[in-house]
């Protein structure tokens, strides 16, 4: 390709209409720990769970002022990297009615077993920048909302440390509930990027996710929520379209985000004493396709040890008029993913004339 020599890779819900403003879907519900399947406690230790005296006014307020087709995917992964995932995000459930889970998040906390190791932790931090996940608030969220008033969010506490509480699911904030027999307590669904700038706000160490889990949980520091938020398109939209149900018009909205300035990144790598090299994929009959990934962690957590390099939409254009032989892209390798073909990215190589 233009930019640098190829290096070639192996073959191979429902909303009421009268909720508060500033509470998005999947909404808020009071919390049952009465759950038919309740899980019996972890022998690990976990943080201690608190009620924290912070404030949080939900998506939309005003800041607190104290800090089908084929669906196996092209290869490009080296025996020791993470294999590619599923082309689409499995379909998230409510496990409490009104709130639908986020499976991607919580089938990437279920990978981990005993201490979490590095490229789980990566993998969690790459799902965690998509969809929602849901807060723990002390009383009725909706009715303190509706007052006017701030929302004391359940904080767990590390020594001298606070970490905010999240959960991907329902049914992991119940086993919260489980744990520490406070009923008083209701779940309030929030982007993910509102709670990592609520976090990164106030005097916190990171974000405890699914503390009450067992294994199943994960410690994200706040210094790798800032490289998270710094490097990520404060929409989403790129990764937002990848995990929400496949239609005719997925392609499309992706297409337009890049069009419309989504980051992007390449991966490169170079062997010792030679050119800089692209990661590429080959499709099963041995179409070449580009790697692109919405997100520096999307390539991290691959582990092939590869370089992310941003990528502009008019390089990226350049790029593919300059070598023919590219078919399309492969966009998020480590799934949910998708093929996008020249077709598709008509609108893109309009940018490089």
């Amino acid at each position: 390709m233009a930019l640098f020599s190829r290096r070639k890779k192996s073959d191979s819900d429902d909303v009421s209409a009268d909720r508060p403003e500033g509470v998005i879907e999947p909404g808020e519900q009071p919390v049952d720990p009465a759950s038919p399947d309740d899980a019996t406690a972890s022998a690990a230790p976990v943080p201690q769970v608190t009620i924290s005296t912070s404030s949080f006014r939900g998506v939309g307020a005003p800041a607190d002022a104290t800090p089908v087709a084929d669906s196996t995917p092209p290869v490009a992964a080296r025996p020791s990297a993470r294999q590619p995932g599923p082309m689409e995000a499995p379909e998230g459930f409510e496990s409490i009615p009104g709130l639908r889970d986020n499976a991607l998040l919580a089938v990437a906390l279920a990978e981990i077993t005993g201490q979490a190791e590095p490229p789980q932790l990566l993998n969690v931090a790459r799902q965690l920048l998509q969809g929602h996940v849901f807060l723990r608030v002390k009383g009725d969220a909706r009715a303190l909302l509706a007052e006017g008033k701030d929302l004391p969010l359940a904080v767990a506490t590390r020594g001298d440390e606070q970490l905010v509480l999240a959960y991907s699911s329902g049914d992991a904030l119940t086993k919260s509930v489980q744990e520490d027999g406070d009923r008083d307590t209701s779940a309030m669904g929030q982007p993910v990027m509102a709670l990592m700038q609520h976090a990164l706000s106030g005097p916190y160490a990171g974000v405890v996710l699914d503390h009450a889990s067992g294994d199943a949980r994960a410690v994200l520091p706040t210094a790798l929520l800032e490289r998270m938020v710094s490097e990520a398109d404060p929409e989403l939209r790129i990764k937002t379209a990848l995990s929400e149900k496949r239609t005719e018009q997925t392609a499309s909205t992706i297409v337009e985000a890049i069009v419309a300035g989504a980051p992007l990144w390449i991966a490169v790598s170079q062997a010792e004493g030679g050119p800089v090299g692209v990661a590429e994929s080959r499709t099963a009959s041995g179409e070449r396709v580009l790697e692109v990934f919405s997100h520096p962690l999307e390539l991290l957590a691959l582990g092939r040890g590869d370089q992310a390099v941003p990528l502009k939409n008019e390089q990226l254009a350049k790029a593919l008029l300059g070598d023919e032989g590219l078919t399309g892209l492969l966009v998020d390798p480590a799934g949910p993913w998708i093929r996008l073909t020249r077709d598709d990215l008509a609108a893109v190589l309009e940018l490089a004339e």
